[in-house]
Parts: C-alpha cells; sequence; structure tokens
C-alpha cells in the first residue's frame, strides 16, 4: 500500500519545486513577488527623493506626518536638528518605520512573501529548498511577534491620513484663506485613506483585541458588535492589503506628477 494518497500521490515532495500539481501554482507567487518588488523599489526611491511630495493643499501619504520637512504641512521645521549635517534626510525616514512595519509583519503579508522570497514553501504540497522548519521562535523571525505593537501605531496612523483627506479638501484662495473643494488628488487622498482603514480595521491582531479573553461575546455586546465589524473586514483582509498598497504608491505619483506638472489636478468644484 502506498504511503500517500489513495491515488498514490506522495504527501511530502522531495527536492526544491518537486510537485504532483498540474495547474499554475506558481503564477501566484511570481506576481506576489514581483509586486511586492516594485513597490518597494519605488516606496524606497521615493523616501529617498524628498522633493515634489506635496502639491497645494495635498501632501504624498508616504510622508504623512511631515514633523520636519519643506512643505507648509511641517510641523517643527526643514531638518531635525539633532541630525547628523552630513547625512541624507527625508521627512519620510522618520515615519515609514511604522506602517512599514505593520505590514512586514501582517500575517497575510508574512505567508505571502515567504512563499514569494523565500519558497517556504513556494506553495502547497511543493517542495522547498530546505529540509527542516525553524517556525517564528528565534531571531529574526521572533521579532514578528511585535506586530500587536506595530498595530496601535497604524491606528494613529489612519487619523493622520484622514487628516490628509481633509487637508485636501480645503484649497487656497486668491485673496488669502482657504475655500472647500474637491479635485482629482482630494479623492485619491480620500480613497487612500479609507483603503488603509479598511486594512488596519481589519487586523488579526484587532480582531483579537477586541473580542479574545472572552468567553461569551453576547454578553458584551459592545465588543461584540466591534467584533463582527473587524471580522468582517478581515474577511477581505488579503484585497485590503493590496488595494491599500497599490493605492498609496499611486497617491504618492500622482502628486509627484501634479508637483513637476506633468499632470494638471482638475478641480471638480
Amino acid at each position: 500500500m502506498s504511503n500517500g494518497s489513495s491515488s498514490g500521490i506522495s504527501a511530502v515532495p522531495m527536492g526544491f519545486g518537486q510537485t504532483a500539481r498540474r495547474d499554475w501554482w506558481w503564477v501566484q507567487p511570481v506576481a506576489v513577488f514581483l509586486g511586492f518588488s516594485a513597490f518597494v523599489i519605488y516606496a524606497t526611491w521615493s523616501m529617498f527623493t524628498p522633493r515634489n511630495y506635496y502639491f497645494g493643499n495635498y501632501l504624498s501619504p508616504f510622508f504623512e506626518p511631515e514633523l520636519w520637512g519643506v512643505s507648509p504641512n511641517a510641523w517643527f521645521g526643514a531638518r531635525p536638528p539633532m541630525w547628523p549635517s552630513w547625512f541624507i534626510y527625508s521627512p519620510a525616514m522618520l515615519i515609514l518605520i511604522f506602517p512599514l512595519g505593520f505590514r512586514l509583519t501582517c500575517y497575510y503579508y508574512r505567508g505571502a512573501y515567504y512563499k514569494s522570497f523565500w519558497a517556504d514553501p513556494p506553495s502547497c504540497t511543493v517542495g522547498e529548498p530546505r529540509s527542516h522548519y525553524r517556525g517564528e521562535n528565534s531571531f529574526p523571525l521572533i521579532v514578528q511577534n511585535i506586530h500587536r505593537y506595530f498595530l496601535y501605531a497604524a491606528l494613529v496612523f489612519v487619523v493622520f491620513l484622514s487628516d490628509d483627506a481633509w487637508r485636501g479638501m480645503w484649497f487656497a484662495k486668491a485673496g488669502g484663506g482657504t475655500t472647500f473643494g474637491v479635485g482629482v488628488g482630494t479623492i485619491i487622498l480620500t480613497v487612500n485613506a479609507i483603503l488603509i482603514a479598511c486594512y488596519t480595521f481589519g487586523c488579526h491582531s484587532l480582531r483579537h483585541l477586541v473580542g479574545g479573553g472572552i468567553d461569551r461575546l453576547s454578553q458584551k455586546p459592545v465588543r461584540r458588535d466591534f467584533y463582527r465589524c473587524v471580522s468582517c473586514l478581515n474577511r477581505k483582509h488579503m484585497p485590503w492589503a493590496w488595494f491599500s498598497l497599490v493605492w498609496i504608491g499611486f497617491a504618492d505619483l500622482y502628486i509627484r506628477l501634479c508637483a513637476m506638472g506633468v499632470v494638471t489636478d482638475w478641480r471638480i468644484f
């Protein structure tokens, strides 16, 4: 009798890439690899190119909140006084660590880049290039356990990005002051804030934080309702993760193109 399934297929493929699967199992990990790589390259370039990252009342979400910078949105001036003069400075360098850390330690993203970049494993029932499983109990992967703490910072960034969208609704008047309006950039920044919020509020850790430690949620109606809301978003956590990732890059690109004069921001009203 075979040690595998009833069809005679071995349950554990031997050797890297070996599998009995006949479908295009490699398409998803390759697509994820290309998508992640493109975003990392663009985000790194944007972070170290602190020019054209704002346009009028629009501020790129990569640079939100702008603690130090050259745009009118900067909180404390152009450059941190403690920053070495010989070292390149970008407003995004002090900001991206929190949203980036939140995404890198995200439960969905872990599984995605483990498969795509480390082939651990490349897909279900496909042989991987290592013979043992280390898990996340030792360095460096044990650092993934701080995801719940990055969540707290990510929740604050939802507020910052919502404020970014709100500022995008107020345009300077010729005689001074501001007036309410909606431009293409306003819509882009608003959609960005919504997508980031849906991704963040659907976090597995937030779901546990809201509903964990309770035997009967029915006895806690407020937490029960929050748990249902988070669970609803959590069911689509992968689409929210990708939509928000692509859109934040698109929002940055749109604002840069406007600042460079390549694109004209159309005012709807």
